[in-house]
Order: structure tokens, then C-alpha cells, then sequence
């Protein structure tokens, strides 16, 4: 193969233009003809290995303690399941399946003990049932569906003292909504609107004559949105009081709520700040106090005599009486995401993300952990996030994990990670990630490192990395990102060779955030989109990622934002959300193709550049185009992607596409026509 040297970064970013027109062009016009436009050779058909299961695991999203049983909602696999982790037998003793949704993670039992209510999360808005309720006392019996609230997902369930259900959620097109189940009418109703502003509802809590919502905004943040909402609902007049403490008002949403004795418990989610806690007196809501708490998160609450127990980022937080607040010390325990926190007999139950269940003596700090999938739960292939390839490993990221899969022998291991690997690439052998949620930027080296670690770390507002990009020009990994609960983005860089890192937080402008992300000759290619319904979108950015500034940009004018960016020769290639294709030329900064390929690429998307043409994956498409023509031609049709977030590809160091079919991991060796 033959090589030709990049234009040096002085030639490329030389002030006011020349530089960049004149090197990019030489450098197009210095590659073989077969690079920019198609030949007379017939490619053949790619050769497309199944190489099974891309992700494994039992994956989990809530749980609740009810009597000596530990109730545990599944999370991204299907069907999903709720089972009973038995406590004194550590043991997994009952499995329910549930025939809608992804994912469970609202849960509450009512007074008596004897039903589970749960709520599903939903990838579309369609009839189905979304609140079901389990019989206890009858576990062999299947969970029963009792109705749909309007609200596509179920986020938070409390049961009132008199039996009465209530819910929240979000995810539809419609403002969240309050619910209501009535066990005595078996209906599902609308209460109405707790927050017109707000873009979730993820916290609920009831008494006899009152529900409290905690909402503010979680997703799709910026202009207009609220932050942390406390709304009182009165269940005899109908009508909507805010009552949220002052103290918590500045933060971007009510995180959690539990009604504890004669107080209703709020903690926040921190964006800028952590997270604070109030402890609201439910007769006089005007009374209470608050206490910053320790990280950004705060959920999970579980008393213990006068103790208040809960999950915070990285373990168990205490808040005595005394209003002192302390991180439990449980030396080498690492739980990761934390989605139930039980306390009975002094004893914490913890369910954690990466699989297991521990036990925690309050007294001692001493613990045990479980493991689900050895303790009997069932062990399924989940929806999948990123992928990266090289050094011999193929790695897709996983809730909790990341699966290291041998291209050698096909042998498959679950590295645990917090978060989610939302995109990766493999740089000389080693792994970097973007880790969700507030993560940063995790590396792992197969060849010597036990498990992957964090290397760089950002503002807990950029919480959302989801392009990688490795510069070899300058020698950075580059991420692209958004700010879920503030709006916009950043662009993350991190040096491997010094351990550096920077962020530019908007780059593009105030709303977009950065989608994707592409380089070429030490040139930084920005891909804006905008979580909101209104407002500018689908800008490309040129960007010098070493002194953090931009070069030039070219409004695509699409109604939607970009998916995906990837470089080709003296071209840009710009895949819009729904499908456009947008072709940029670099040296004349221009727009000089657009078709729509709808069909084909019907929502979120990925492109890599590999063997002269640039490849793009959709939900349920692998294609590639003519790096003359720009026309589509379908690599693997009807892949049905099993993906979480958006599809994705990598390609290793021969050239060989990795991506998903179904929720199979592939490897497609593809020669183009040259």
C-alpha cells in the first residue's frame, strides 16, 4: 500500500486560509486515482462472519425489598424480567417475564406486601401496556398488565397508604403527566400536568392526602426548561402546589423522594454543583432543612432507625440524626451504578449495575456480594452502545461493562466500567471510551491492565460523550459531547503520551451540541445537533483542537442535526439524523452534494472511513458510498442493529468492519471497487 506524508499542521492551519486550501489539495491530488473515484473493478461480495452475542449479562434497573425478597428489574434485554433475589438463601428463586418494554425501572409494593407495581420503559408510543402489577403470593403467576399511561416511560411508582398507585414518567412528545391507578376501579387516569417546563417527572411519593413529583430537566435541557421541580398534588381538590425548597431550586431536577416518618425526603441531581438533600416536613411544607450532599446523585433511600441511608455516584452515603452527612469507608468493595438501597436487621441489601447484590453490616462497614447470574438470574444478550476494534480485541460497551471480545479464539470478557461506553476507539492496542454519565474518559491496555480506568475527567454537566475521534496528526482522542441537563455541548481532547486534557464547552454555538466528530490533517470536524425542538442544528464546524479554536464552518441548512462526520479525500461527509447525506468539499468550503437516503438511514447513524470509501450504519443498515458519485450501496440489509443509543462500526487494523446484527456482534470484510 502506498503512503503519502499529511501536510504539516503549520501548512494546514496557516492564517487566513491558503494554507489549509493548498495542502488539502495537494494532498487529495497526491493520492492514486482509485482513492477519489471509482474504477472498472467489480468488488466483490463481502465476506460477513456471526461472531455471537455482542454483550452478555444480567442487566438491571431498580429493586425493591419486600418482605425477605429482593425484587430486581431488568434493564435493555428482552423480554424483560423482574426475579427474586431470596435474601437469607441468596438465591434467585422466581422468575417473571413481561411482554412490552426494555427496561424496569420504577418499582413500589403496596402497604400489605402482597403486589409489585412496576413500570416499563418503552422504545415507542404505541397501545401497549407500560404498568403491570405482580401477585406475590402467587410468583408462579405471571405479572399482570393493568393499563397504559400516556407517558411512554414509567420512571417512579409509590403506592399511597389507601392502596392507590401513582406514576411518572416522560419520554413522549407531550409534557410528563401525573398518573393514577385505582385498584378499586382498575382504571388508569391523567391527574394532569405537575410542570409544564419540565422534561421528565423521575420521582414520586404519596400519603394519604397528598402526592409529591419531583421533575426538572433531565434530557433535552437549555432554554425554557425548568429546573428541579417539587410539585404537591392534593388528592381531595386536584390541584398543583410547588412547593421545591429554595436551596434546591438552582439544580437541574429532583432526583429522588421517600416519604420517611412524618418528612418527605427530596434529593437533587447535580449538574454544575452536587447534589443537596431536604427533609421536608409534611404537614408544613414551608418547614425543613437541607444538607449538601456528597457527589451529584442521590437516590435509593432506605432508614435505619434514625439513620438515613442512600447511593451516591460512587457507594453508600449516611445522613445521621445529628444532620452530619458521612460516605460509608467499605475499602475494596466497588459498587458502580447503584439501583436499590434496603436496609433491614442492620443490614444494607445493595443492588448494584455490575451484577450483584451486597450486603453491608451498618455497625462494622463489613460486606458480602452475590452474584446474580451465578445465584440463578437469567443471563441475556442487552442493547448495545459502543464499539471499537484493534490490538487483537473487539470491545462493545454494555450497561456496567464492557465485553472484550478475542478476534483469536472468540473468547468473550465483561470488563466492568461505570456508566456506559457510549463510543471508543483502540489506539496502538489500547482502548479509550467516552463514559456516561459524567464519567469523562476511561483507557484500558489488554496487555497489562487488570480492568479499565479513568484517565481524564470533565465538568459533571458534559455528561454525555457520544463520538470518539483519534487525531493522528496532533496525537489526541477527541470527543464529541452534550450537556443533558444545560443544553449544548463541548469538545473533549486528552493526550495518551502527557495525560492532558482539555474541553471547550460550545463550541459550535450556545444550543448545539456536538454529535460528531471527524479529523483529517491535524483539522478537527465538528457535527452539530440540538436536543430541543426549536432552534439551529446541523452546523459543521472546522476546529484546531490544540489551540481550541475554530477554523472555518459550513451551515448544511438540514432540518435535523448531524449524525455522523467522516473525511474522504479532499470531502467531508455529513449524515444528518433521517438520512441526508451532506458532502462538503474541505478545500473550497462548500456544500457540493445532498440526497436523502431516508431509506436506508432512517434516524441515528455512524460513519468510519475504511479502504479508500466512507461506510455508514443505520438501525438497519450497513452501507457504504462512491467516493465519486456519492451514491449508497447496501453492504448488509435488514441488520435489525440491537443498538441503545444510535448505531455504530469500527474498523480494526485490516480493514475488517465490526458492527451489530440483531444483538450478534459481525466482522464484514468488504472490498469496495478501486
Amino acid at each position: 500500500m502506498s503512503t503519502h506524508p499529511a501536510p504539516s499542521r503549520r501548512a494546514v492551519l496557516q492564517a487566513g486560509g491558503v494554507g489549509v486550501l493548498a495542502a488539502v489539495a495537494t494532498a487529495a491530488a497526491a493520492r492514486p486515482a482509485g482513492a477519489l473515484g471509482p474504477s472498472a473493478a467489480r468488488p466483490s461480495d463481502p465476506k460477513i462472519d456471526d461472531l455471537g452475542p455482542a454483550v452478555t449479562q444480567f442487566a438491571l434497573m431498580s429493586a425493591r425489598l419486600v418482605g425477605d425478597s429482593v425484587y430486581i428489574g431488568t434493564r435493555n434485554v428482552e423480554p424483560a424480567r423482574v426475579v427474586a433475589f431470596h435474601v437469607p438463601t441468596r438465591t434467585v428463586t422466581v422468575t417473571t417475564s413481561v411482554p412490552t418494554g426494555y427496561a424496569i425501572q420504577a418499582m413500589a409494593a403496596d402497604p400489605t406486601g402482597r403486589y409489585l407495581y412496576f413500570g416499563m420503559l418503552k422504545k415507542t408510543d404505541g397501545p401497549e401496556a407500560n404498568l403491570y402489577r405482580w401477585d406475590l403470593t402467587t410468583p408462579d403467576a405471571p405479572a399482570e398488565e393493568l393499563g397504559r399511561l400516556g407517558d411512554r416511560d414509567v420512571r417512579a411508582v409509590a403506592v399511597a397508604p389507601d392502596g392507590v398507585v401513582f406514576a411518572v414518567g416522560g419520554g413522549s412528545p407531550t409534557v410528563p403527566e401525573l398518573w393514577q391507578y385505582d385498584p378499586a376501579t382498575g382504571e388508569v387516569t391523567s391527574l394532569g400536568v405537575p410542570d409544564p417546563a419540565a422534561t421528565l417527572a423521575r420521582a414520586v411519593a404519596a400519603t394519604g392526602t397528598t402526592v409529591y413529583v419531583g421533575a426538572g430537566t433531565t434530557f433535552g435541557g437549555g432554554t425554557g426548561t425548568s429546573r428541579a421541580s417539587l410539585v404537591a398534588y392534593d388528592r381531595a381538590s386536584g390541584t398543583f402546589t410547588q412547593v421545591v425548597p429554595d436551596e434546591l431550586a438552582a439544580d437541574s431536577s429532583i432526583r429522588d423522594l421517600a416519604v420517611v416518618g412524618d418528612r418527605l425526603v427530596a434529593s437533587t441531581a447535580g449538574s454544575t454543583d452536587g447534589s443537596t438533600l431536604a427533609l421536608i416536613d409534611l404537614d408544613d411544607p414551608a418547614s425543613y432543612t437541607t444538607t449538601a450532599s456528597i457527589g451529584t446523585t442521590a437516590k435509593n433511600f432506605a432508614a435505619d432507625g434514625d439513620d438515613l441511608y442512600f447511593a451516591n455516584d460512587t457507594g453508600i452515603v449516611v445522613l445521621r440524626a445529628d444532620g452530619t452527612i458521612e460516605q460509608l469507608a467499605l475499602g475494596t468493595l466497588e459498587l458502580g451504578e447503584i439501583w436499590g438501597v434496603d436496609a433491614a436487621e442492620g443490614r444494607l441489601q445493595v443492588v448494584s449495575a455490575y451484577g450483584f447484590v451486597a450486603e453491608i453490616d451498618v455497625a462494622s462497614h463489613g460486606w458480602t456480594t452475590t452474584d446474580l447470574a451465578e445465584a440463578g438470574a437469567p443471563v441475556s444478550a442487552q442493547t448495545c452502545m459502543g464499539i471499537a476494534a484493534g490490538g487483537g480485541y473487539v470491545y462493545v460497551g454494555g450497561n456496567g461493562v464492557i465485553a472484550r471480545h478475542s478476534v483469536a479464539t472468540g473468547e468473550v470478557v465483561n470488563l466492568r466500567a461505570p456508566g456506559e461506553a457510549k463510543d471508543a476507539d483502540v489506539v496502538d492496542g489500547v482502548l479509550y471510551t467516552g463514559q456516561y454519565n459524567s464519567q469523562g474518559i476511561w483507557s484500558y491496555d489488554p496487555r497489562g491492565d487488570d480492568r479499565p480506568q479513568q484517565v481524564a475527567d470533565f465538568s459533571s454537566a458534559q455528561n454525555r460523550p457520544l463520538d470518539t475521534a483519534w487525531d493522528d496528526a496532533n496525537q489526541l482522542l477527541l470527543v464529541g459531547v452534550q450537556s443533558d441537563t444545560e443544553g449544548g455541548g463541548s469538545i473533549w481532547t486528552y493526550d495518551p503520551r502527557s495525560g492532558g486534557s482539555s474541553i471547550v464547552t460550545n463550541p459550535i454555538d450556545d444550543i448545539q451540541l456536538v454529535r460528531a466528530v471527524a479529523t483529517a490533517d491535524g483539522v478537527a470536524y465538528l457535527g452539530g445537533d440540538n436536543a430541543q425542538k426549536a432552534g439551529p442544528r446541523g452546523t459543521v464546524v472546522a476546529w484546531d483542537p490544540v489551540e481550541g479554536t475554530e477554523l472555518w464552518r459550513v451551515e448544511t441548512g438540514q432540518p435535523k442535526g448531524i449524525a455522523a462526520l467522516a473525511v474522504q479525500g479532499r470531502h467531508l461527509y455529513a449524515l444528518t439524523i433521517g438520512g441526508t447525506l451532506v458532502v462538503v468539499d474541505r478545500v473550497r468550503r462548500r456544500v457540493v452534494h445532498t440526497a436523502s437516503h431516508k431509506a436506508l438511514v432512517p434516524g441515528f447513524a455512524a460513519m468510519v472511513t475504511n479502504r479508500g470509501v466512507v461506510y455508514a450504519v443505520s438501525d438497519t443498515t450497513l452501507l457504504r458510498f462512491d467516493p465519486g458519485s456519492f451514491a449508497p450501496t447496501v453492504v448488509i440489509a435488514e441488520t435489525a442493529g440491537g443498538w441503545y443509543s444510535g448505531a455504530h462500526l469500527n474498523v480494526d487494523e485490516e480493514g475488517r468492519i465490526y458492527t451489530l446484527r440483531g444483538r450478534n456482534l459481525v466482522r464484514v470484510d468488504d472490498h469496495p471497487r478501486r
